[in-house]
Parts: C-alpha cells; sequence; structure tokens
C-alpha cells in the first residue's frame, strides 16, 4: 500500500464536520425583533431572578443550565429556527452552541443581549410586581452565584455587622460589606480625621479633615450604598458600652489598633458568642484570623488562646510610631471583609483556627494552624466568664 495515497472518507463526513464546526450566527436586536414578528421563537437563558425585572417582549424565560440539559422539552422541534438572547451576549452565545452540538441548526444569538435590546428602545415586558428594580440590578453578579443567588443576597441584606474603628483597616472593610449589601453596618470609633490618615484610611478626604471618622464614613458609604444602613457610633469602646455596641450583630470585625481594645472585644465576643474577625498591620506585614470560641467552645480558639498577654508597648509600636505601608491595611481588610461575608452566607473555610501572615515585601502568604487552649482563661470548655478587667492597666503591665 502506498504511504502517500490520500485516505478515503465516507460521503458527507467532511461536510457533517464542518457544520459542528460553524460559528453560531449573531444579530442585532432590531434583526432578532424583525425575526419574532415573523414567527421565530426567541428564548431569554437568564437566571429567573434576572428576568423579573422585564425580558425582551415576544421571549419566552428558561434559565441556560435547564435549556442546555433538557432542550427537547422546552424546543423540541430541532430544526425550527431559535433565538436566543441573556444580558449581555455571552451566556446565549454559550448556549447556543451547546444546542448546535445536541443537532440545533438553525440558531442564532442576540448580540449585545437585553442591554443592546433596551438601548435600542425595542419593547420589554413590565416587571413583576412588587420586583425591586435597584436590588437586582445592583447586585446582579452575586445574584448569578449559585453559591449566593437570591437567597443569600437577602440573607446579606438582613445581617448586622459591627465594625471597631473607621481607620486602615475598617475603611476597606466597611467600603466592601456596604458594596456587598450588608444590610447594616455599626461603625464605631471616637477619633476625627487627620491628614496622615489620608494615606490609607481611605474612608475619608481632603475635605474632611477634623470631622468626626464615623460621620465621614457615612457619608461616604451612603453616597456608595444607600440601601446599607450606617449606624455611626462617635464612642470609644470600653467594658461599660461593649456589650450594648454588640447587641443584635451577627459578626464582629476588629478594626482596632490598640491591644486594650482588642482584649476587650474579643473577651466580649466569647462571653456573648459572636464571631470576631480579627486583622493587625505592623510596617509591611499584616495577620488575620477568625476567632469563634464563643460560638464553638473547645473547637475553636478565641485571641487570648494566641495571645495570653499583650507583648510590651515597645514590641508592638502602632502605626503613628511604626509607620505602614499604606497599601498594606487594604489588604488585610479585604481579607477581613471577605471573612465576614462568609460567615454571613455560611460559605467556604472560614480562617476559624487558621493565623494568616501577609508579607508585603515578598508578596507571600503563609498560614499558622491555631488550636484553643484547654487552659484558655476565658474560653475553655465550661469556664464562667471571669468578667471585664481594667484593659488599659493589664496591657500596659506587660
Amino acid at each position: 500500500m502506498r504511504r502517500d495515497a490520500p485516505q478515503r472518507s465516507r460521503p458527507g463526513a467532511a461536510q457533517s464536520r464542518d457544520n459542528r464546526r460553524m460559528a453560531i450566527l449573531e444579530i442585532s436586536p432590531r434583526e432578532a425583533y424583525r425575526r419574532l414578528a415573523s414567527g421565530v421563537r426567541l428564548i431569554d437563558v437568564r437566571e429567573e431572578h434576572e428576568r423579573v425585572a422585564g425580558m425582551a417582549q415576544g421571549a419566552s424565560g428558561v434559565e441556560r443550565a435547564e435549556l442546555e440539559r433538557a432542550p427537547d422539552r422546552h424546543a423540541p422541534v430541532r430544526d425550527a429556527p431559535l433565538m436566543l438572547i441573556c444580558q449581555g451576549g455571552a451566556r446565549s452565545l454559550q448556549a447556543a452552541q451547546a444546542l448546535q452540538a445536541q443537532g440545533y441548526a438553525d440558531l442564532a444569538s442576540i448580540a449585545g443581549g437585553t442591554t443592546a435590546w433596551q438601548a435600542e428602545g425595542l419593547p420589554m415586558t413590565a416587571p413583576e410586581p412588587g420586583v425591586d428594580i435597584d436590588f437586582h440590578e445592583r447586585y446582579s453578579r452575586h445574584l448569578r452565584l449559585p453559591e449566593i443567588g437570591l437567597a443569600g443576597q437577602q440573607r446579606l441584606q438582613q445581617a448586622h455587622v459591627l465594625l471597631l474603628g473607621a481607620g486602615g483597616l475598617g475603611s476597606p472593610a466597611a467600603y466592601y460589606l456596604a458594596a456587598a449589601g450588608v444590610g447594616r453596618l455599626r461603625i464605631a470609633d471616637d477619633d476625627v480625621v487627620d491628614r496622615s490618615n489620608l494615606q490609607r484610611q481611605i474612608l475619608h478626604t481632603e475635605d474632611r479633615i477634623g470631622t468626626a471618622k464615623v460621620a465621614s464614613a457615612a457619608a461616604t458609604l451612603n453616597a456608595l450604598n444607600p440601601r446599607t444602613r450606617i449606624d455611626a457610633v462617635a464612642e470609644r469602646v470600653t467594658s461599660a458600652n461593649v456589650e450594648r455596641l454588640l447587641e443584635g450583630v451577627d459578626v464582629v470585625i476588629d478594626g482596632a489598633d490598640n491591644f486594650p481594645v482588642r482584649y476587650l472585644l474579643n473577651d466580649a465576643c466569647v462571653k456573648l458568642g459572636k464571631p470576631l474577625v480579627y486583622g493587625a498591620v505592623h510596617r509591611f506585614e499584616g495577620q488575620a484570623s477568625v476567632f469563634d470560641a464563643g460560638r464553638r467552645r473547645g473547637e475553636a480558639p478565641c485571641y487570648r488562646c494566641l495571645f495570653p498577654e499583650p507583648p510590651p508597648p515597645e514590641a508592638a509600636p502602632n502605626c503613628a510610631e511604626a509607620g505602614v505601608l499604606g497599601v498594606l491595611p487594604g489588604v488585610i481588610g479585604l481579607i477581613q471583609a471577605t471573612e465576614a461575608i462568609k460567615l454571613l452566607l455560611g460559605l467556604g473555610d472560614p480562617l476559624s483556627g487558621r493565623l494568616l501572615h501577609f508579607d508585603a515585601l515578598a508578596m507571600r502568604f503563609r498560614e499558622t494552624r491555631l488550636t484553643p487552649d484547654p487552659d484558655c482563661p476565658l474560653c475553655a470548655p465550661g469556664r464562667e466568664f471571669p468578667g471585664y478587667i481594667d484593659y488599659a492597666a493589664f496591657c500596659a503591665a506587660r
């Protein structure tokens, strides 16, 4: 047999392969509207929560996953022309490709999707009664995540977070919690905006120097997301008011920059059963963790399991004394916001029992495993709450 003899293929095989590789036709909304008027079917493959805000008039709604899973149920005639639309054109194109692979021959995807359809002034169905358009538009990217969806976003809307400190850590944490749709954000800080803050505390601006930080934070966050209620508490956190600040709160974020507040906050969270998202920065390094001993005695550590006693002041100077890379609190604050959202939604693996270290100069993360101290004076199983102490004196004595 000659090696250079051309291989023979059965008739129609090459043509069949070409058909499978044929690009999906993408058409304009106006062309789709013309075809729709002539009887061609249009299917909106967006999720249900997207379609309730309105669809291209004349379209029927079938979620992409359902259409791809059972196409015969929704489009039984595979040779009939079929048009698909989504929000921007990408998902409808992918759905068309999936249907093409299952034998559908006459497919078109609407370029630009529903966004382009509306921009061209083509008719839309009215939103379903009672639909909150702002909610669906604002949180559309969350709503598309199966792990969050409508139920998860509604859970965030009902959540209540306490943020101690509107400074370097509190700024990015507050920004992203408000943007994510946390319904109520209580921010406690008794300080005022100083020009030296602006290098890292992105909640504040030049024209607010001398203003209470919580008032500045509220102005910024209200402008970002008016749906989030900001409780601005211009108070120093003490043993006398800490439980009032924690009342009704789901998650606590530690954005403090001093040890007395950290120990006080930890003790109150253990007593009241609140998860505490810890963060700290120093020069070019930062740390983050979740302390959840109040809800998980004997399983999760508290802050005192890691630091039974505070270091001496000279070993842990604050940012004003030692300096800090301006972007560093942004990294740690975003990690804290991420952990808070995970806790509120019950997603993923929280940092409970793990201390995350970040070295900005090396751009390296490392992790230390933490275990609960069975002899912890605060969170050991069966141990009664010992009461609040003079935290400033406790820390100064060390």
